[in-house]
């Protein structure tokens, strides 16, 4: 009789622990029990734990917490962003099954956040992999931008896709890199507005917004972080004990420790990493748990070494463009801007310089823009030296009826045709682009077409902020050649940061006095047609440019040579170093390796010179 009872016993036992509810875990927990990184996504492959950088911790908590609505994530690059965003969405798979929505800011970075990082996230996570469709069976929703669990789902799309982010009710709302999320969704309005109404039907709904700051009069994340609990991750002194933020004010660059803000002791970066650290609100203790904001910069982080930061900012500090990227993805900060952003076209005239040559010494590339107009081509040559220095070499046009062959041969000749330094070494145009969104777009396409191998290339410009210099070649057009989009407002921003660069060196731009070469008044009037100023459409805020003059193709020509020198990628410090030993000029290198490849029967764009 006893012997029954305890088998009775141990069988009552093994039945409640079948029917007792799972235990309840917050999202750190859940990544620390069962959380696998793939290979590809991650340098540390292999079982997650959130102590190696434990300021995740919260923040994931925060989103588990039933009091909080709203999550912003204001972050350098480089602090694990990307892994929190992951372990949010294999939660909700396996733990808390719900509708999903991740937003970035176009369609084809969302395609490639699916393929890349959450397609093997499934695949290397048991609990994810028996729960998510095989995308190869014939009922399957499991597609690129769509995975089906049983409770939910998630949806992927691009800010730039009024479709996808108006398609249907979601109680997770996942928006990445929300500065660069363009001003409306087509016609629609703002995307995040529209994102977020997708939320509005579930009482139990979640909300986090991820970005790493871009300028400070139109950040997205920093009006919502301004809106928030606005936490700071804080370190303990290791001799005192106070609690304070990683602050760039206090890195000494000589001995590469950080001054105590309290003490003044200075320690290097592994004695503060190694204490512990915890979320401070700027607030105090005065602030609603309905929305948490974290800011994190890269001195936090473990896998970015102080003196490689140091390094960087070293570099970017030499120009303007680069350090408003040191100040966005490295201290997670805003950018600054002066509205009415353009340059004096008085000042650089009066700055012409006579090179008594065709090319300066110090130039080491050329390129070159045309533009097509009604009734001519305009051309500028311009020649490129290390720190992306410039040197305008020749503005040029070619008046004539551009539907006849006549003018496009004789622009063939002129893009074909040698400059020479001083001493008469020759050297060629080594990438040209032609803008291809006028009147005569047959022709331009007829043009180009079999000249791949002398890079010259057509390019369509592409308004908006947040759009790269140069996107990726599209061969979806009547003649089927190169076609590249060229961001024309990132262009701008770059030019008018380099023309009001006043010392010779990076960036620097140089303008010829000799009056054969074109660069008249009427030239720089053109150059500095345009200025950058604050626009609002439908509440959001955004930068536009407008023109001040009526004439503008110089600042349009030293884009496209600009995009050109994108193009061609070259390593500089390499061809300076091919140029100090005398050797062959850089066309000559650049012409055999075009030979190599024909000969190879390899159709390449570019991947870079050296």
């Amino acid at each position: 009789m006893k012997k029954i009872n305890i088998k009775t016993l141990k069988l009552f036992k093994n039945i409640s622990k079948k029917l007792e509810p799972p235990p309840k875990l917050t999202i750190s927990e859940w990544a620390d029990r069962y959380r696998v990184l793939s290979s590809e996504s991650s340098a540390e492959a292999g079982k997650w734990d959130t102590d190696r950088a434990p300021y995740q911790r919260e923040i994931m908590d925060a989103i588990s917490d039933d009091r909080t609505e709203t999550v912003v994530i204001k972050s350098s690059a480089q602090v694990g962003k990307t892994e929190l965003i992951n372990n949010i969405v294999a939660y909700h798979i396996d733990y808390d099954p719900a509708p999903m929505m991740l937003v970035m800011p176009t369609v084809e970075l969302a395609q490639t956040y699916s393929k890349k990082r959450l397609a093997p996230m499934i695949r290397d996570n048991p609990r994810l992999r028996d729960k998510v469709k095989d995308a190869k069976s014939r009922d399957s929703d499991n597609t690129i931008l769509e995975k089906g669990f049983p409770g939910g789902y998630i949806a992927m799309t691009g800010a730039n896709s009024p479709v996808g982010l108006s398609s249907r009710p979601i109680r997770i709302l996942l928006a990445d890199e929300v500065d660069r999320f363009p001003a409306s969704a087509g016609n629609e309005g703002d995307p995040l507005a529209l994102a977020e109404k997708r939320t509005s039907t579930f009482a139990n709904k979640k909300k986090i917004f991820t970005s790493t700051p871009t300028d400070a009069k139109t950040s997205r994340i920093l009006k919502a972080f301004n809106e928030s609990s606005q936490e700071e991750w804080n370190i303990s002194c290791p001799v005192c004990g106070c609690y304070q933020p990683y602050e760039w004010a206090r890195i000494k660059f000589d001995t590469i420790t950080m001054e105590c803000a309290e003490c003044k002791e200075q320690l290097n970066e592994f004695e503060w990493k190694a204490q512990q650290g915890k979320w401070i609100s700027r607030l105090g203790h005065n602030f609603d748990l309905k929305k948490r904001g974290f800011h994190l910069n890269a001195l936090a982080s473990p896998w970015e070494r102080w003196e490689d930061i140091i390094k960087t900012f070293k570099e970017a500090k030499k120009d303007k463009e680069l350090l408003k990227t040191f100040v966005n993805t490295y201290l997670g900060e805003e950018w600054e801007d002066n509205e009415g952003e353009g340059a004096d076209f008085e000042r650089l005239y009066k700055r012409r310089e006579t090179y008594n040559c065709q090319i300066p010494d110090d130039v080491l590339i050329l390129t070159a823009g045309v533009d097509v107009q009604d009734d001519r081509l305009e051309i500028e040559v311009v020649g490129w030296g290390v720190g992306k220095e410039s040197w305008g070499i020749q503005y040029k046009k070619i008046y004539g009826d551009l539907s006849q062959t006549h003018i496009w041969n004789e622009l063939d000749s002129f893009l074909d045709s040698e400059f020479y330094y001083l001493d008469g070494t020759p050297l060629k145009i080594m990438c040209t682009c032609i803008d291809s969104g006028g009147h005569f777009t047959t022709e331009v396409y007829k043009f180009v077409k079999n000249k791949e191998n002398r890079r010259i290339f057509a390019i369509k410009g592409k308004g908006g902020s947040g759009n790269p210099l140069v996107g990726k070649p599209s061969k979806n057009n009547r003649e089927g050649v190169y076609l590249f989009s060229l961001g024309v407002d990132t262009g701008k921003e770059k030019i008018y940061s380099s023309l009001n660069v006043d010392e010779e060196g990076s960036s620097f731009c140089h303008f010829p006095f000799e009056e054969e070469k074109g660069y008249t008044l009427e030239y720089f009037k053109s150059l500095c047609a345009e200025k950058r100023i604050m626009q609002y459409q439908r509440g959001v805020s955004s930068f536009k440019w407008v023109q001040k003059y009526k004439r503008n193709e110089g600042l349009d020509l030293r884009n496209y040579a600009t995009a050109a020198l994108e193009i061609l990628n070259p390593n500089f410090e390499q061809l300076l170093t091919f140029r100090e030993k005398g050797n062959k000029s850089i066309s000559q290198i650049s012409q055999s390796k075009a030979n190599t490849a024909k000969k190879k029967k390899k159709r390449i764009v570019s991947k870079g010179i050296t």
